[in-house]
């Protein structure tokens, strides 16, 4: 396994989701920030080397949408 940095966009924090162990949240006011945080994650994780049809693993988005903090 290898550790792979990422240099996130101004505004934007990750966080690990506390009910799935795999699962990132990303959250930020800028929709673009965020969405290019996301890919350069994606791009960072991709499976290189392998045949892609046996290693189904990335990134993938489970959900967008606006926060709601009541």
């Amino acid at each position: 396994k290898f550790v792979r940095k990422v240099q996130l966009y101004d505004g934007v924090k990750i966080e690990q989701s506390k009910a799935r162990k795999e699962e990132l949240i990303l959250t930020g006011n800028d929709v673009d920030a965020v969405s290019q945080s996301a890919a350069s994650i994606q791009q960072a994780t991709r499976v290189r080397r392998k045949d892609i049809r046996k290693f189904l693993d990335g990134v993938y988005v489970s959900h967008k949408g606006v926060i709601d903090t009541e």
